[in-house]
């Protein structure tokens, strides 16, 4: 039997249960794309201060092992949660300590969400470029100002040091390291098995086509103007053609927009456009030049303009990556 590779889940009280049993899911899910020999792949334990049972920011406890000695964790992959609990964790400044000692033996070293930070206070990330969720970059680039915070990416390698957005993106990443270990086919198996995307690649951005427009809230004065747009989206339609259709002036439009979507009416219709668009694409039927018409884009070059200040994607890299 081969010796697995060691992954060492560092959880704390309030952590984000999913960053910790997301990345465990995908370790766990290799072996069904390994020959009975190959197995297996990896050992997965979770770690914490003082280990026993650790309660995630749900309420759900998860049983865990005390941090080991710093040589221990030679060979082996650092994953470090992040979640609610983050600050009181870098207040307490056991975790960063133990990292800084032990981070240097790992194969690498890794984050998920704002587990990032527990990384920054450590020093592990000085100098290197960094993602955390698209919530926290700000913070994150204010607390730690030696950093290269990318404002949006998925995950990113530097050296030996990987980090990942929020929540699923620590899936995301742990399906390139199983890439790195055992090859893509393992890797593109473990997504489908799993249900995920085939596969979203780091400097992908944190977008999705279903998030891209925000729905106003149910009986919310824009709510007949989300459904009025989205019947109109291919026709030539301006802020003063939206405001009228809603009887107000363009001012109010504005307001009521930012109130209720945080938005102004001409980004709203570009979402929807946006949204639009991506979902024809997802479909795989229509040519880029379809697409741009259909989506209000008018031309090719719009809709890639548009594509790439958005979304940082070309629309064929979009329909590539999330074709059906």
């Amino acid at each position: 039997m081969r010796t697995p590779h060691q992954v060492l889940l560092l959880v704390f009280p309030g952590f984000q249960l999913l960053d910790a049993t997301g990345p465990a899911e995908v370790f766990a899910a290799v072996d069904e794309q390994l020959p009975p020999g190959a197995r297996p792949a990896y050992e997965l334990r979770a770690i914490s201060p003082g280990g026993g049972m650790v309660r995630s920011s749900t309420g759900l406890e998860l049983a865990s092992l005390a941090l080991p000695d710093p040589q221990e964790v030679a060979g082996c992959t650092l994953l470090v949660a992040g979640g609610f609990g983050v600050q009181a964790a870098m207040q307490q400044g056991e975790i960063a300590r133990w990292l800084a000692q032990a981070a240097p033996h790992a194969v690498r070293c890794c984050s998920v969400c704002t587990g990032a930070f527990l990384l920054a206070q450590a020093g592990l990330l000085d100098g290197r470029s960094v993602v955390t969720h698209w919530r926290y970059t700000e913070l994150l680039q204010r607390l730690f100002p030696s950093l290269r915070v990318l404002p949006d990416a998925l995950f990113v390698r530097d050296g030996a040091i990987y980090s990942s957005a929020g929540v699923t993106a620590g899936m995301d990443l742990c399906l390139s390291l199983v890439e790195e270990d055992h090859g893509r086919e393992a890797s593109l198996g473990v997504a489908r098995g799993l249900v995920m995307y085939l596969q979203r690649p780091g400097g992908q951005r944190q977008f999705s086509a279903q998030l891209l427009a925000q729905q106003a809230p149910a009986g919310g004065q824009l709510e007949r103007l989300v459904e009025w747009l989205r019947e109109r989206l291919a026709q030539p339609v301006d802020v003063e053609d939206m405001a009228a259709w809603m009887a107000m002036s363009s001012r109010t439009l504005h307001r009521y927009c930012q109130a209720e979507m945080g938005m102004t009416p001409a980004k709203l219709l570009l979402q929807l456009r946006l949204e639009s668009a991506c979902q024809l694409l997802e479909a795989g039927e229509a040519s880029l030049k379809r697409v741009a018409q259909s989506a209000g884009f008018g031309s090719e070059y719009n809709l890639r303009r548009a594509f790439g200040q958005a979304l940082g994607v070309t629309p064929g890299e979009y329909r590539q990556r999330f074709c059906r």
